[in-house]
């Protein structure tokens, strides 16, 4: 099964190095590896290090997370959070203070919708708890403000 993950890894390179118009001298001398490692990565003979799939990454200008799912080495959902976090914290728009602020908030808000997830599933049925109570008062609160405006 590994090596079906690295096959898809190599698969997925040769079409990134091709479209990005670089040789596989090119791109393995960008990324500081031998040329015939990078070609056994391609046909997937060798699995790389994350390192090694990072310098590839940074070569062809594309998200190393990306090539860590596709060689297994992290989860899809990781690589999303991941991603989010890494354009949260490269916005030069706003400053520390306010980058941090707001990843406190993203995180509160996974960790609130991880919580209701699990109630859902637990309470289904049981309008009384959980997801009933959450359902009530959103619906409460956006009834309440149009009529307070007429």
């Amino acid at each position: 099964m590994a090596s079906l993950n690295v096959g898809n890894l190599g698969d997925y390179l040769r079409e990134q190095r091709r479209s990005a118009q670089l040789s596989l001298r090119q791109l393995a001398e960008a990324a500081g590896v031998s040329n015939p490692y990078l070609s056994q990565i391609e046909r997937g003979l060798r699995k790389p290090s994350a390192e090694v799939l990072q310098q590839v990454a940074k070569a062809l200008r594309i998200s190393a997370e990306t090539l860590y799912v596709r060689a297994g080495i992290l989860d899809e959902r990781e690589r999303e959070e991941l991603e989010t976090r890494a354009v949260i914290l490269a916005d030069p728009s706003i400053n520390e203070r306010q980058k941090q602020v707001l990843l406190q908030i993203y995180d509160s808000f996974r960790k609130e919708n991880g919580l209701n997830a699990t109630e859902a599933v637990k309470d289904a049925g049981d309008a009384d708890e959980g997801v009933g109570i959450g359902g009530a008062a959103g619906t409460g609160a956006a009834g309440t403000a149009p009529e307070g405006r007429t």
